[in-house]
This record gives C-alpha cells, structure tokens and sequence, in this order.
C-alpha cells in the first residue's frame, strides 16, 4: 500500500498499517498528513513532526495550481527563510513557472548552479525521505540602476507613477496628491518624465515666476507644495538616486520566460549594493509587480502559475506607506491572481503586513519565533490566531522549531485550507550559498539581454523640451529688444544705452510700446515648437497614458 493510500485509509476511519517497513503513523499524524494528499502536480516542502519525531511517510505538499493565491513566508533571522524561498522557487523552475526572488543579502545567486553533496543534506534527506541529487535552474541576474553584479533594471518616472514615487521621496498625503496633479500636468501637456531631471525641470517650471498662472490652473497646486516637492527631489537625486529611473526601461514581460528545455527562468534581483535603500528598493519591487498587473491578460484559473513572485523585507514596503498606497497593494494583490501571478510576502511575522493583505494570503509557511521581551510575546499570540485551529499548542510549537522548520498550513486542490502541520523541510538541490562574483558577472555578460539594458540612454524629454522652448522662444524676443534700441542699422549702439540691455526689462523700450512681455508658460505654450510638439504626442507617446492603482503607465511595447 502506497503513502496515499494510507493516508486515505486512515481518513476512512481503518486502522494505520505499516509503510514500507515504516512504523504506523500515530492517527493524529494520519489525519493531518490526509489533507496533504493531493491527486495532481504538487510541491513537496518536506515531512510531518509530530511528538518530536520527523515522520517521512507523512509528506507535506502544496498544490500547484494554489501558488498564485499567494502566500506569507515569515520566521525569526536565522531560521532558513531563504532556503525555503530557493526550495519552493527550484521546484516551480522545474515544473515550468517561471520565479522573481529578490536577494536582498546577496545569498540566492547559488540557485543557478548544482548544490554540493555533504552529510548535513544527505542527513536531512534522509530524515524527510528526499531522493536528493544536486541541480541548478535556469537563472538572470538584475541590478537596480546597474549597482552591483546584474542587468540593469530602471523605470521610467512617468511609468513608476506618483503613488510610488512618493514612497521613495516620503511625501505625505497632501504632497502625494500635489505630485500627481504635476504628473497629470505633464501628461497633458505632453512632457515625457523619463529620468528624475525631467520631473525637477517640470516642478521647477511650475514654481518658477511664469509657471505660477500654471499652478492656478492645474487643480490648486500651491507653491509651497510644488517647492518642498522640487527640495526632495533635489535632495533624492543627491543621494545617487538618479541610475533607478531612465531608459532603456525594464520590460517585465522578461520574468516570464522559460528556458529552451521548458523550464521556468529563475529571475533574480540583486540588492546587496542598495541594502541600505529600503524605501527605494521595496518600492521599485512593487513597481514591478503594478506593472505586470497592468500589462498582463486575464488567464482565470489556470492549471499553474504564470509566475510566483516573492516579495522578501515586506515589512519595508508597509512600513509609513500612506492609505492611497496600502489600498493600491491591496487591489493589486486581490486582483493579480487572475492575472495567473501568485505573490509570496517575506518577513518576520505576519503582523508585518496589514491585515487586508493578510486575509489574501492563502499558503503559509511560518518559521520559528523568539519570545524574549513582551512585544515577541505579543507578536507570537497574535501569529497563532491568523492559523487555523490545530491539535498542536502552536505557542510552543512555534518557539521550538528548529533551523529548516516551520508550521505550515496551504489551500487545498478545492481551495480549503490544509490542516496545520509542524514540517521539517526539504534541503534545496541548488547550492545554498552565492556563486562567485567573477562567475556571476561572466553569467551577466553572457545574457541575451544584456545588451538590451546595458547603457543608459538619455533621449529627448521633457527637460530637453522645456530647455529647447525657452531658448526658441528668447532668442526672437532677444532679437526684438536689441532692434527697438538699436540706433543704426549697423547694430551700433545709440546714445540711449540700448547696448546694456540685461534681458529682464526689454531693454530700454520707447514710451509707445508699454505692452508686458509674455510669461514664460505663455512662451512656452504659445511657441510653435510647442504646438509641434502637442501634435507629436501621438507618435511620442504612442498612445493616451493610462494609469493603473499605483498611478503606474506603460507605454506600447
């Protein structure tokens, strides 16, 4: 009689037999290892604890077609979340899901190739019955603005949106809600933001003497809005933050492709260089994911995962994030899974994400915790009560578990929640550990698309057109001053001065001609290079810009 059929056995209500030369398993074990035992493709995590002891005949699985209704990875530093994110991201790459990881500590890379054979996996095998054999997945190494070893990934400031931008500059919500009249501005008027100068110059146009009748009309956007807006930016791009934001953009389709053997592409952000960013790198992450939302067809329920994207430090994302932005999340995540994308939080404890987020987190697996002072007290109370009830005293499950160990509780292949199973988890059959930096920068190199993403490109935006329009525009003004006092045809200048002209006055204009010089909107607005550009917007843009729930665009591919 197979494992199953035992488990189905014992369901029944017949007594446990023996497997395998295995002892039976105890009924309590049985009826838990029951809801485990799944007809179609799975992930297999590792094997039931029970009473002390790891019980190989009881495995632990998670059906395939439940990873895009998303899930929380959490447990204490130390307790071997990362091996857990390489071990379920290696089995999707096998069965043909393609997978995100952010590798936040700069340990995931060893995905890519074969693990190395030791007592301490064969040993961990062994307990969890694991026919383990070395083996790497088909592996892309990105890079936030080129900062360490990876494509470049950057975005364009149009297609990250004002929502998120305002997490990186920290803006509160009145600010945030000026930033997007600005963009709104932008976008009407055909201004492309491409790179953080692009949005300073259309800020600093708007605060400046002749954008202000522009302020008036855009909404009620106050000047002292748009300055302390214009001060973060200025102090965000002194902070090196400028490389994250330009062209070419990254096209995130790139995450969902397979490798030549039908195998899905593990993608992997490194984030070691830009560690100390938080604010930065959790938001570009979301970035990510808004834009594959916005991008992707509906697929319904579909027999696998598009792609499994793990979202590691969530608690980084949440943290400040103002209402408008924690809404945004929640839309995105509520509505991506039909987008065929399943989405993975990883953090300490599962108060690190609001409880909106929490309810859509369908697959748990929940490291150990530590309950040294009364707030780790208070965090593990408050993680036993988002579990299902279970025969486990889950407070002292929880404080006890071991490196390679967690409480784990899924959704069914009927979409039911899996019973709690305390589980000693498989060891992962990439290496666990980095690959070598010269390796890693030679795998880089050797990428299709590094080519594609490599330079930085700095085409014609809104700050080259701003720039172009006032200088098109000064240049006849300036001819028109120095001939109202010009005293001969020569240029020669007359008695009156004209020749001192300083540019703000018109020079020394004769009594007859009082009329005020244009403003520069007015320049700007009424010039012709301006109504050319207004006519080109179609063919720049591509098309109307439409925004998703984070305020995101993309143009045509």
């Amino acid at each position: 009689m197979s494992d199953g059929e035992t488990v189905r056995s014992a369901a029944a209500g017949t007594a446990p037999e023996r497997v395998a030369g295995a002892p039976a398993l105890p009924r309590e074990a049985l009826e838990i290892a029951a809801g485990y035992a799944f007809a179609g493709p799975a992930l297999d995590l590792g094997a039931l604890l029970w009473d002390g002891a790891c019980l190989s005949d009881a495995q632990i699985r998670v059906p395939l077609p439940m990873l895009n209704r998303h899930g929380l990875v959490a447990g204490a530093t130390g307790t071997g979340k990362t091996k857990t994110l390489q071990l379920i991201a290696e089995q999707l790459s096998a069965q043909g899901v393609p997978v995100f990881l952010a590798d936040i500590k700069g340990d995931v890379s060893g995905i890519s190739v074969p693990g190395e054979p030791g007592a301490r996996v064969q040993e961990r095998a062994g307990e969890v019955g694991q026919e383990w054999t070395p083996a790497g997945c088909p592996a892309e190494f990105y890079a936030l603005g080129g900062l360490g070893h990876g494509i470049p990934v950057r975005a364009t400031v149009t297609s990250f949106g004002p929502v998120l931008l305002s997490k990186v500059l920290q803006l509160n919500r009145t600010q945030e809600q000026s930033l997007g009249l600005i963009f709104h501005y932008a976008d009407q008027k055909g201004l492309e933001l491409v790179d953080l100068k692009d949005l300073r110059a259309v800020v600093a146009f708007l605060t400046s003497d002749e954008g202000k009748r522009e302020l008036k009309g855009i909404g009620g956007l106050s000047t002292a809005t748009a300055g302390v807006i214009l001060r973060s930016l200025t102090a965000f791009e002194a902070q090196g933050m400028s490389p994250f934001f330009g062209e070419p953009e990254f096209d995130t389709s790139e995450l969902t492709r397979l490798a030549p053997d039908g195998r899905g592409v593990v993608s992997v952000l490194e984030l070691p260089a830009v560690q100390d960013r938080p604010q930065l790198f959790s938001t570009f992450l979301m970035w990510m994911l808004a834009d594959l939302f916005h991008d992707l067809p509906e697929v319904g329920d579909a027999d696998r995962p598009k792609l499994v994207f793990f979202f590691d430090e969530a608690h980084l994302l949440f943290s400040d994030a103002s209402k408008a932005f924690l809404d945004s999340i929640t839309q995105t995540v509520r509505l991506i899974r039909s987008k065929g994308v399943g989405v993975f939080f990883v953090t300490q404890t599962p108060k690190d994400v609001p409880a909106d987020v929490l309810a859509q987190l369908g697959n748990r697996v929940q490291h150990a915790l530590r309950a040294f002072t009364p707030d780790d007290q208070k965090a593990l109370k408050a993680t036993v009560k988002t579990f299902p009830d279970s025969p486990y005293d889950l407070e002292e499950v929880l404080t006890g578990l071991g490196t390679g160990e967690a409480v784990v509780t899924v959704l069914s292949e009927k979409g039911a929640p899996t019973p709690v199973a305390a589980t000693r988890l498989r060891a992962p059959r990439s290496l666990m550990g980095p690959v070598e930096a010269d390796a890693l920068d030679r795998a880089v190199r050797e990428s299709p698309s590094y080519g594609r993403y490599a330079q930085a490109v700095d085409r014609e935006s809104a700050y080259e057109k701003l720039t172009a329009a006032e200088a098109a525009e000064a240049e006849p003004a300036s001819s028109s001053r120095q001939r109202s006092g010009t005293g001969t045809r020569s240029g020669t200048p007359s008695a009156s001065g004209a020749g001192t002209d300083d540019g703000r006055s018109g020079g020394r204009s004769r009594p007859e001609e009082p009329k005020e010089e244009p403003s520069m909107v007015e320049q700007v607005v009424g010039s012709g290079l301006f109504k050319s550009l207004a006519r080109s917007v179609g063919t720049q843009i591509g098309r109307e810009i439409t925004r998703s729930v984070f305020g995101t665009a993309r143009r045509r591919r």
